[in-house]
């Protein structure tokens, strides 16, 4: 059983420390601490948990440490928790610049600790069900629109959203990148609320990313193109659509569904799957999943290496999406 402790007391932060205490297999929840009087007092009373007035003694009396705080505190934070040999999970994005995150790499180590980054839409169900149809996508879209939340505006939506679908892709295309551009328009914050971005690899595969958090109604939706076949992940919904060809093999049968690619060339066989999801809560199954990788060495499913990837193709939208404004 593995000593956690959590740092910040939000939003998220409440959802962690929920779940981490459900988690009485994998974690012995020591206590939190947050800066946030009001805060750290409503989740005191919630859970009836201990805060601790001193980040350092939180860090002193645990294993690993949960860093559930603004992306600008990021770096700090774990900086103190690395130098004293902790393990860490760090919320996405990483840290607030490069720089931040190869230091931090470098941190690790030297520690020899595990570090995983909370990209949780890898642990999402319906795309943990989608990845054995991987194969080789040449053409991804991905739409991440959400209602406006004053919470999450201190930052630009690349980094707010988007980065959740760029850390999706940079994990199916195993491939360099070879151009970046983007456009996006400030509406209600100071930073772009809506963005596109547009990936293009080395292998030739394209990403068209859309994210906005100026919409009316919410929607988390990428669609995956390869050759003979199309996949469509739902992550708001949890569902996965996965359409298929197949050359046709002997006569077709009265309700197959074939198509005619002409000029003497086979037939294909259209095959629609729909996979039944399992209901998992991806938060939980990502903490459970640092968790293995700390007491039996498993391989962290989104490391600091992931994390830094991440973060630097959204600089590099960004970089883009300053020019075009």
């Amino acid at each position: 059983m593995l000593r956690i402790g959590v740092v910040g007391a939000g939003h998220l932060g409440k959802i962690h420390i929920k779940l981490l205490l459900e988690l009485t297999e994998e974690f012995h929840f020591v206590g939190f601490y947050d800066v946030d009087d009001r805060a750290a007092n409503t989740v005191v009373e919630q859970f009836n948990i201990k805060r601790f007035q001193d980040i350092n003694e939180l860090i002193d009396a645990v294993d690993c440490v949960d860093i559930v705080t603004p992306t600008i505190t990021h770096f700090e934070i774990a900086n103190l928790c690395l130098k004293k040999s902790k393990h860490v999970f760090i919320e996405k994005p990483v840290t607030q610049t490069l720089d931040e995150a190869r230091i931090l790499k470098e941190l690790a180590r030297e520690a020899n600790v595990k570090v995983q980054v909370g990209h949780v839409e890898r642990f999402n169900p319906a795309f943990q069900q989608a990845i054995p149809y991987f194969k080789n996508p040449m053409f991804i879209e991905t739409h991440r629109l959400a209602q406006f939340n004053p919470r999450g505006t201190d930052v630009p939506v690349v980094l707010d959203l988007m980065i959740h679908d760029i850390d999706i892709i940079l994990s199916v295309v195993k491939s360099g990148i070879k151009r970046v551009s983007s456009s996006g328009v400030a509406v209600v914050s100071d930073t772009p609320d809506i963005t596109n971005a547009r990936i293009e690899f080395e292998n030739g595969c394209v990403a068209n990313l859309t994210a906005s958090r100026i919409s009316m109604k919410n929607m988390r939706k990428s669609r995956f193109f390869q050759k003979d076949a199309y996949i469509s992940v739902d992550f708001l919904d949890k569902q996965l659509e996965v359409v298929r060809m197949e050359d046709l093999d002997g006569e077709p049968g009265p309700f197959d569904l074939i198509f005619d690619l002409g000029n003497d060339k086979p037939s294909k066989k259209i095959y629609f799957d729909k996979p039944n999801i399992s209901e998992s809560n991806a938060i939980k199954e990502e903490l459970r999943s640092f968790y293995f990788a700390v007491m039996f060495d498993t391989p962290i499913i989104v490391s600091l290496e992931d994390g830094f990837k991440a973060l630097d193709v959204a600089q590099l939208i960004l970089d883009k999406l300053t020019i075009s404004l």
